[in-house]
Parts: structure tokens; C-alpha cells; sequence
């Protein structure tokens, strides 16, 4: 490198000289020119380039997301003739302190498992791979996901290999993490829309604050219970959860219906429900004795709304809680759900629901 080259970040104006870059470094899986100015336009986004003089020598985009504690190297290129100069290591420095500065802890990326200079440039910077996914590129190649932490934590992290399922609808979030539960057991389990619908209707309060019902901590206990697991509930209130965003009567009926309904049911069969919060020191234990938590947030922190939703812990590490979010959006990379870092005292923060501060965990293991 020369003291010539400079590092900014991207205005519209270098918008012709990215597409044509894009063209000459990638032969498939290229952004279109709509991508690009979004990537340089967006709120949620830093596109950097590299200049010396007037000749753009590479660019290196990273994508953010609100509540959550990584970002995302989504693209990073370099011109065939600013190869060997320096130029990625220095993007991919500059990419570290942006998403550092925008106070994320981690940087992950994927890159194709036959692109062995840039697996070795990552890996001579700090970077780790953590998993894989199968056919990921337009040219069939798989892809390798790596991550670096950037800002200075010990990496000692506790991850348990669960498989990711993603919710096919917008009420059963529970569901699907209970089925994240079963493929991390067993990898043939039944993952389909059928049976998430099916659990679904074992364990849903059939009405919420509004439109469908969620899952009830117990009902979804009751259906691990029925599919071979041992499970139990940690849950800080013993009243009809849900009731106190609702005004219906016949809404509250059925609230409390299915309430009673599910406390029977649990004596009945067995599944213990603790009458009290499960803490971070006990949430840990767990995930060390190989157990599945399945936990209750609130989402105010993920999209500023307040909704109930579950998670799957997925491990933890001396600052983080790690989980798979099975709500995704079409346009956001599966990658950002699975493993998703969150710092403990936001985690304790966001498995607090409504005004009574609702908390509820049901713990999964084999028997």
C-alpha cells in the first residue's frame, strides 16, 4: 500500500464505479445496481471504498441490526489490479472499527469455501469459523461463516449445535423453537409446517393482546413433554398470563380457560412448573448440562414493538446470551438469526413482558 490510498465512505457519485468493480470481481452472486445504492444510502448500513487518486480499488459493505450485538460483512472486493497491496486487510480493518464504533461486539461474514485467499486473510486476522451452509452460491459452492470479536472480550464461548427453524407464520414463534429443540435432538425430526401448526394448537392461548394466540409457557412445555423430552416451566407469576392487555370479557374467559386448563394438565403429566424467574446463573447451568431453554421476550428491544416472543438459547459466553430467533424476513440472511449475541443485562432486560414483568422459560432435555 501507498499513503495515496484512502478509505471513506461511499456516495452516490461512486456509484458507477462500484457496479462496474462488482462486475469484475464477481463472476455470480453479484449486487445489482439497486443493491448497491442501497447499501450506500441506508440507515442500517456503511459502504466503504477505497481510492487512490481517482481509481476506486475496492469497496467493503457491512449491514446492522437493531437489538442485536454483531453486524455483517455482507460483500467485500477488491480490483484485479489492486490485488497483493494490502487493500482487503485494510477494508476489512476499517469495516472492524465502523461496527465497533456502532457498538457491535462481533463481525461475522460467509465466504465461499473455495475462495482459500480470502479464507486466509480472515483467519490471519482473527477470524474463526463457526458453522457452514450447504450450497450457498450460485455456483453450488458451500459457504464458510466466520466471525472476530472486535472489541476486546475474552472468547470463551458455550454453543450448543442446534439446527435453525424458522417460523411460517406470524403466531407461532413457540412452536418453531420447540421444533429447533427436536432437530437438535434428533436431526430426522419432523420440521414441517404441519407439525408447528400442530404444537401449535396444543399450547396456544387461542387469543393474544390481539390476532392469533401465542403459546402458553406450560402448553408448550406440555407439548415437549408429549414428544419424548422431560421439561419444565420457570415462571414468575402463577395468575392467567396475557390478561391485563386484553378487555374483551369473553376474551379474558377463554384466557383463563386455557390458563386452568394447562395447570391441570401439567400436575396430570407430570411437568413441574417453578414458581419463579430463571436466572442467568441457572440459564447457564443448563445450556452446560446440555439442556434446551425456550425463552419469553419481549421484542420492544428487537423492533420496537411489544409483543411476546420466544427464542431458543444457544449458548453463552462471559459477556453474551447467545439464541436462534425464529422470526426472520425474507430479506435478511438466516445467518443474522441463529447464534445471535446479546449482551446478558439486555437479555435479563428483554425476558421481562408487560407491566407485571412477565417471565417465563421452559427448560427441555432427553430423558
Amino acid at each position: 500500500m501507498t499513503s495515496e490510498i484512502q478509505v471513506r465512505i461511499a456516495q452516490l457519485s461512486d456509484l458507477d464505479a462500484l457496479e462496474a468493480l462488482e462486475k469484475q470481481a464477481f463472476q455470480g452472486d453479484r449486487m445489482s445496481r439497486r443493491s448497491l445504492r442501497h447499501g450506500i444510502k441506508a440507515d442500517t448500513s456503511v459502504m466503504l471504498v477505497a481510492y487512490e487518486g481517482e481509481v476506486l480499488l475496492g469497496y467493503a459493505l457491512v449491514h446492522f441490526f437493531k437489538g442485536r450485538a454483531h453486524a455483517r460483512l455482507y460483500s467485500l472486493a477488491v480490483a484485479q489490479a489492486a490485488r497483493g497491496k494490502g487493500i482487503g486487510a485494510l477494508l476489512l480493518s476499517q469495516s472492524e472499527q465502523h461496527a465497533a464504533k456502532h457498538g457491535c461486539i462481533s463481525l461475522r461474514l460467509e465466504v465461499s469455501e473455495r475462495n482459500e485467499a480470502a479464507i486466509a486473510l480472515y483467519k490471519k486476522v482473527g477470524y474463526r469459523s463457526f458453522g457452514s451452509y450447504q450450497n450457498y452460491y450460485e455456483d453450488t459452492s458451500n459457504a464458510v461463516r466466520m466471525h472476530k470479536r472486535i472489541r476486546a472480550f475474552d472468547d470463551k464461548s458455550k454453543l450448543l449445535k442446534v439446527p435453525y427453524v424458522g417460523q411460517r407464520t406470524p403466531f407461532t414463534c413457540g412452536p418453531a423453537s420447540l421444533l429447533m429443540v427436536c432437530a437438535a435432538s434428533n436431526e430426522q425430526a419432523d420440521v414441517s409446517l404441519e407439525h408447528e401448526l400442530d404444537i401449535w394448537r396444543e399450547a396456544t392461548t387461542i387469543y393474544m393482546t390481539s390476532g392469533h394466540g401465542g403459546c402458553h409457557p406450560t402448553g408448550l412445555a406440555l407439548a415437549a413433554k408429549r414428544r419424548g423430552f422431560n421439561a419444565e416451566v420457570w415462571l414468575n407469576d402463577d395468575q392467567p398470563l396475557f390478561l391485563d392487555g386484553v378487555r374483551d370479557e369473553l376474551k379474558k374467559t377463554v384466557l383463563l380457560a386455557c390458563h386452568n386448563k394447562f395447570q391441570r394438565e401439567s400436575e396430570a403429566e407430570g411437568v413441574p412448573v417453578h414458581d419463579q424467574p430463571m436466572s442467568s446463573q441457572d440459564l447457564m447451568a443448563a445450556v452446560d448440562q446440555g439442556k434446551w431453554v425456550i425463552v419469553l421476550i419481549s421484542t420492544y428491544r428487537l423492533d420496537g414493538k411489544k409483543s411476546p416472543h420466544w427464542v431458543v438459547v444457544t449458548g453463552y459466553d462471559d459477556q453474551h446470551i447467545y439464541v436462534h430467533d425464529p422470526d426472520f424476513e425474507d430479506d435478511v440472511a438466516l445467518v443474522e438469526c441463529q447464534y445471535v449475541p446479546v449482551v446478558t443485562a439486555d437479555f435479563e432486560k428483554m425476558s421481562k413482558f408487560g407491566r407485571s414483568q412477565l417471565r417465563a422459560a421452559v427448560v427441555v432435555s432427553k430423558p
